[in-house]
């Protein structure tokens, strides 16, 4: 069955579509019906107040309309009974009380989305160091995405990008040949996070060292010879333990995109051929760009001065190098299934498969509909290749390549002071930068979040303080609605009471040890007697779940996930500190504990969709 608000909002529907023919007026197109659900109960379970917009359209009183909408549904059945009474209000509102007997008694789901397949990529983290917070809040994100989707019936490919020939592995490579280094670390991550900032400064102060990262980065790009060895072996020593720390949090990938594979397989020339088709490509002649092989701006959505992303207009610099967005082209027309060739392909690590110059066929791309996650500040570069779509009259699949941007992560003034940050500005919040060594590593919030909760604990059966650990820090990065800059405060990242992952488990586990200790394992959905409010608060967040869901996917917005969940335990808590459950008589006993049963499998669902243990103890 569809979800609640669906099914109300087909029978509203339906009866203003009646209303429309008896008067003899056509049903205009477009027409937006909504309904909501208010926030005092006394406004009903469901709300709308289309009458207030048909007004002037019929030529009649809203409350008339109202009152006919409220006839025809009663007529058509009152929503397959889920509906117990229908009230007008003045001027027009109609309000609609839920029949929650025969709510419990359906089962409500999501259209599923069979044989529709989703290349989400996200993380692609570059292979130069150890990932920080930042990253995490990306590869949070693109993992709960993808949750999602499955959760829809979508099939799902999730891809992590490796830019294997950038200025930054390039860095980390100059380093490792030339700039001497004595610091003991178990991870090659962590040395080379010292090794890049020390680098960086001996840029600044020595200008002349950066010819070293030019000779690095054409050996890349060539990929031959020593050089293109040793850049090769540390992207890939890197790479795993970018892995390695993800898994911690529960995050996998199907694929990992080398973009040094991009180049060496052709994907690039084919491009090139069809983009000089268009007329919108060519070859800069004259000004600064000259030599530049330059894709030319329309319209375009992103309101950026033109000066601005100048750069970001190049797909080939004047010495023949391509640049990202150049490459970034090349392979969304390959995700779409656009171009004749293919990758060739090897297994890597655990089930992940990878991108390799001399691998075996396999079946990947293909999608009809992609999401990149990458933060805000990539917002002109990606539309950069949805507009290089339109141009090549792929209008299509342009529509659906979706941008999921966010917030960057910064540090808050205690977090910053804690990493021998400078605060004296007294600024609100302080940018990390891995150019001058400056950020939180990932593994070290980790452990560090892990001490917090081992020391909490009084009783140690359940989850290992490093799952929970993982669990706090991912639903606090999800939290924060997308476009947020989330400014990391060490206190408030490891708080486990409040809206924080942990209060979610702890409702999850206090649900499951109530139903283990009942004696009567028979329960009903029978509900034959006056609800308590806290009841009726449960009942009304429990029937969101379908619908936050299918909003969650259509808005791309992992967070409603994060708000719904926190406010269904929230009225768990309530429920369960104001009605007696266990010592409830026999009939009252039966419900609570099917409402237990119930709240128990959809906290559940959203903690699975959210990437966090549904514990039975904690």
């Amino acid at each position: 069955m569809s979800t609640l608000s669906q099914i109300l909002a087909k029978e509203l529907r339906e009866a203003v579509r009646k209303v429309f023919e008896e008067d003899g007026k056509d049903y205009p197109d477009g027409l937006d019906i909504r309904i909501e659900q208010p926030a005092l109960h006394e406004h009903g379970d469901y709300a709308s107040g289309i009458p207030l917009q048909l007004s002037k359209r019929l030529c009649r009183s809203p409350l008339n309309i109202a009152e006919r909408l409220q006839i025809g549904i009663e007529l058509q059945g009152s929503a397959k009974g889920l509906l117990s009474r229908i009230e007008i209000v003045s001027p027009g509102f109609i309000n609609f009380f839920v029949n929650w007997d025969q709510w419990a008694q359906q089962t409500f789901e999501l259209p599923q989305n069979s044989g529709e397949k989703v290349i989400l990529e996200h993380t692609s983290i570059n292979p130069n160091k150890s990932a920080h917070i930042g990253h995490l809040r990306n590869a949070c994100i693109g993992d709960t995405l993808a949750r999602l989707f499955r959760r829809a019936g979508y099939l799902v490919e999730v891809h992590n990008y490796i830019d294997d020939l950038g200025n930054q592995l390039a860095d980390t490579v100059v380093g490792l040949l030339h700039l001497p280094l004595e610091l003991e670390t178990e991870r090659f991550g962590d040395y080379c996070w010292e090794l890049y900032a020390r680098l960086n400064r001996q840029f600044e102060e020595s200008p002349e060292w950066m010819s070293e990262r030019d000779t690095v980065l054409h050996s890349l790009e060539k990929g031959t010879g020593n050089i293109a060895w040793i850049g090769r072996i540390a992207a890939e020593r890197m790479v795993r333990e970018h892995l390695q720390e993800m898994k911690s949090f529960d995050i996998d990938y199907d694929l990992l995109i080398w973009e040094s594979d991009i180049v060496h397989v052709g994907f690039w020339e084919e491009t090139f051929r069809l983009l000089m088709k268009t007329g919108s490509f060519f070859q800069e002649t004259h000004g600064p760009l000259m030599g530049c092989w330059i894709l030319r701006q329309g319209q375009s959505d992103v309101e950026l001065s033109e000066s601005e992303h100048i750069a970001d207009k190049v797909l080939i610099r004047s010495n023949g190098v391509l640049t990202y967005t150049a490459k970034d082209i090349a392979y969304h027309l390959w995700k779409f299934g656009l171009l004749e060739q293919d990758f060739r392909y090897r297994s890597f690590e655990d089930g992940i498969h990878s991108t390799y110059r001399s691998g075996s066929k396999a079946s990947y791309g293909n999608a009809t509909l992609v999401v990149n996650v990458i933060d805000s500040r990539q917002q002109y570069p990606q539309a950069m290749v949805k507009q290089a779509f339109e141009r090549l009259g792929f209008s299509s699949q342009a529509e659906k390549l979706k941008h999921v941007g966010y917030g960057v992560v910064s540090l808050s003034p205690t977090a910053a002071k804690e990493l021998g940050i400078d605060i004296s500005s007294g600024k609100s919040s302080y940018a990390m930068s891995g150019r001058q060594g400056i950020g939180i590593k990932v593994s070290d919030l980790l452990d560090r979040m892990e001490a917090v909760i081992e020391k909490k604990r009084s009783d140690k059966s359940g989850l290992t303080s490093r799952t929970i650990a993982a669990a706090a820090i991912r639903y606090y990065l999800l939290r924060f609605t997308l476009p947020t800059e989330v400014v990391f405060d060490i206190g408030q990242a490891t708080t486990t009471t409040g809206n924080s992952g942990v209060y979610l488990m702890y409702s999850h586990a206090r649900a499951a040890s109530l139903l283990s200790k009942a004696a009567n394992p028979c329960f009903t959905q029978s509900i034959s007697f006056p609800l308590d409010k806290t009841e009726l608060a449960l009942l009304r967040q429990l029937s969101l779940w379908e619908d936050t869901l299918q909003l969650a996917i259509a808005e791309l917005a992992p967070s409603s996930i994060c708000t719904y969940a926190h406010q269904l335990a929230v009225c768990f808590n309530a429920f369960y500190s104001t009605c007696p459950i266990l010592k409830a008589p026999d009939s009252v006993q039966s419900f609570r504990l099917w409402l237990t049963v119930r709240f128990q499998a959809t906290m559940a669902d959203a903690l699975s969709v959210l990437g966090i243990p549904a514990p039975q103890r904690m």
